[in-house]
């Protein structure tokens, strides 16, 4: 059945951009009989609403309370350029012996770029960065306990926060849903802003490394602000402009 009114319409956006990452306006446009710049126009209510972020020619779902893309969802998409973030990342890591690494695909990509030549202890949340790393020669892993997530394969609530609480690491790498120069960063799960928060808390360096479409967006639990990272990591999708107005915040931003 076509939507018939802008809300029946707007919902089957939602859904169509959360079932497949990203939609077409002209698709839309097609799909739900209507002209392009109504299409266009829902959107724009949509993205006013904090569910999609427009791009040119579509729009892709913003990560919330009630959605959240899988660890394999995010191994498929951006990989490029996350693999030249993550690269640029693990450069930053100094002199740093103890690290903490988050979760989500990007961190795991940091962890895999971390040199292999010198001693080096790695605190993870991360099922996938745990196991990535337990069979490095010089790396020692400690893995949090806690609740395993099954989209994020990572875990979570006070066990995890509680032994994190008894660490102070070098350097954490955080990696977020979300980053605003308004909200800072953010997730969509309370039980993972407490753990990413615990990090930032534990740790003497922040390193944030995300792809350009995490910047702008607004999740549901804020756990840093901006100021609270050394440095910020991304690419040169995002414009030079944008990059200047995260530095004056604080941290340094690296795009690669």
């Amino acid at each position: 059945m076509t939507p018939r009114t802008a809300e029946e319409r707007q919902r089957a956006i939602v859904r169509a951009a959360r079932a497949t990452g990203a939609v077409d306006v002209a698709a839309l446009a097609t799909e739900l009989g209507v002209a392009r710049e109504t299409v266009r126009r829902d959107l724009r209510a949509l993205e006013d609403h904090g569910l999609v972020r427009r791009t040119h020619g579509g729009a892709y779902p913003v990560e919330s309370a009630g959605f959240e893309t899988t660890l394999a969802f995010r191994a498929t998409s951006h990989v490029p350029e996350k693999r030249r973030i993550a690269a640029a990342a693990a450069g930053l890591l100094g002199d740093a012996e103890t690290v903490f690494v988050d979760e989500g695909f990007t961190p795991q990509l940091i962890a895999e770029a971390l040199p292999g030549d010198r001693a080096l202890t790695v605190v993870t949340a991360s099922l996938p960065v745990a196991g990535a790393l337990a069979g490095a020669e010089n790396v020692s892993v400690l893995l949090l306990g806690g609740r395993v997530r099954s989209g994020t394969l990572a875990t979570v609530d006070h066990w995890t926060t509680k032994m994190l609480a008894g660490f102070v690491v070098d350097l954490a790498y955080l990696g977020a849903n979300g980053i605003s120069r308004e909200h800072g960063l953010t997730t969509p799960d309370p039980a993972v802003g407490e753990v990413k928060a615990q990090a930032v808390r534990a740790a003497r360096r922040v390193v944030f490394a995300g792809v350009h479409t995490k910047f702008g967006a607004v999740s549901f639990c804020r756990f840093a602000e901006i100021g609270a990272l050394e440095t910020i990591v991304t690419s040169t999708l995002l414009p030079s402009a944008e990059a200047h107005r995260y530095s004056l915040l604080g941290p340094q931003v690296v795009r690669v």
